[in-house]
């Protein structure tokens, strides 16, 4: 099994929800997050002046079998995709073993598959 962080735009969330929910993703969990990026500069909107160093975007964690991986992280890619500076980053990291809480049983037998 394989977890997968991606920290994307929040202009892009909506759209990449509604593409790994169409694909073979079942459950992901998301929160909005805050950090701070290479590009230090001062921008002026309507009149205030802010700073870019603080970037709010949203992280996704998805746990997935190992045949979903690559097709899961295509997804993400494709429909985060900007090509501007700042779309973000995916990380990928081994997950042990998982549980039920509901019903004790563990492995990957935990996570559904559609397939």
């Amino acid at each position: 099994m394989k977890k997968i962080e991606a920290i994307i735009r929040k202009t892009r969330f909506e759209d990449v929800k509604t593409a790994l929910l169409s694909s073979d993703i079942d459950w992901f969990e998301y929160h909005d997050v805050h950090g701070i990026g290479q590009s230090r500069q001062e921008r002026i909107y309507r009149g205030v002046q802010y700073s870019t160093d603080v970037i709010e975007r949203v992280a996704l964690t998805i746990v997935c079998r190992d045949i979903f991986l690559e097709s899961t992280i295509k997804v993400i890619l494709k429909v985060a995709h900007t090509g501007e500076i700042g779309d973000g980053r995916i990380f990928v990291s081994d997950v042990i073993d998982t549980y039920s809480i509901r019903t004790g049983e563990n492995g990957d037998t935990v996570l559904r598959d559609k397939k």
